[in-house]
């Protein structure tokens, strides 16, 4: 296991959410290191109906928990979202609903979204 505490990330490949997600969970949870898994539209990769991409994202996740010891998975939708360009309200509503589906799967870690919003900002959901 590495040294340090680690949290993981399901975010955008938006360069521009990168640095808010890590200063979140380092403020948040006391993390040293952000696994970050990135994708277009965050917020969709848990939704998915192509099986072998969830079970390769989980894969991911497994790999951070297992690995780096991380206990806590970070879901992140948001604004001016390429990937999903949808409505702050529907982002919210796809995040909550991928934290579901990822508290279904992965029965032993904390799950939180977050939407960031057009001030770079983190609104914890």
């Amino acid at each position: 296991m590495s040294h340090g505490k680690f949290v993981t990330s399901i975010n955008c490949m938006d360069g521009r959410t990168q640095e808010p997600v890590i200063n979140w969970a380092k403020k948040k949870f006391g993390a040293d290191y952000v696994d970050m898994i990135n994708e277009p539209g965050p917020d969709l990769v848990l939704l998915t109906e192509d099986q072998k991409f969830l079970e390769y994202t989980l894969k991911k996740i497994r790999i951070s928990t297992e690995k780096h010891g991380s206990k806590k998975l970070i879901i992140v939708g948001h604004h001016d979202c390429a990937g999903n360009p949808v409505s702050k309200e529907r982002h919210i509503e796809l995040v909550k609903k991928s934290t579901e589906v990822a508290k279904s799967h992965l029965k032993d870690i904390d799950v939180f979204g977050i939407y960031i919003n057009e001030k770079w900002e983190v609104e914890e959901l």
